[in-house]
């Protein structure tokens, strides 16, 4: 689990907006690691993690695209049932909202979920931790389901 950057780049929606900045981004060998892209009324939201930042942001400049950055937590996880639903039960466990969250295959048998949170230096701290299995914390928090 690491802190990574995101970059979310606001896009118009018509064809072959997404395939000018993906091209761009692919002649200047850069690697989108994790991506969404959701609709929203005229415009589109592209939010991505690549290798370098500051190369990312002057390809978006260069095309005139309006983005951000922030960072987001990166966990990898077992591509397996189940997995997803643990740490998102941590995380409630700790009252840590997830405001959103996407996800991309890594290696074989792993993925990797992007999480932006309401608290992401304690995600990183209650995922970091030993699982509990269920159990109560140490620290004395019951999960919410059972409150």
């Amino acid at each position: 689990m690491e802190f990574v950057h995101e970059v979310t780049a606001y896009l118009e929606n018509k064809p072959g907006r997404l395939a000018k900045i993906c091209s761009a981004m692919a002649h200047e060998k850069l690697d989108i690691k994790a991506l969404s892209v959701m609709d929203k009324s005229e415009r589109s939201v592209f939010r991505f993690v690549t290798d370098n930042l500051e190369s990312t942001r002057k390809v978006l400049t260069s095309l005139g695209v309006e983005f951000t950055s922030a960072e987001v937590l990166a966990v990898t996880m077992d591509n397996q049932p189940g997995a997803l639903a643990r740490i998102l039960e941590r995380l409630a466990e700790e009252h840590i909202n997830v405001e959103y969250a996407y996800a991309s295959s890594a290696t074989p048998g792993k993925s990797v979920g992007i999480f932006q949170t309401s608290n992401s230096k304690r995600a990183l701290q209650v995922l970091n931790e030993p699982s509990t299995n269920g159990a109560a914390r140490a620290g004395g928090r019951r999960p919410l389901h059972t409150r």
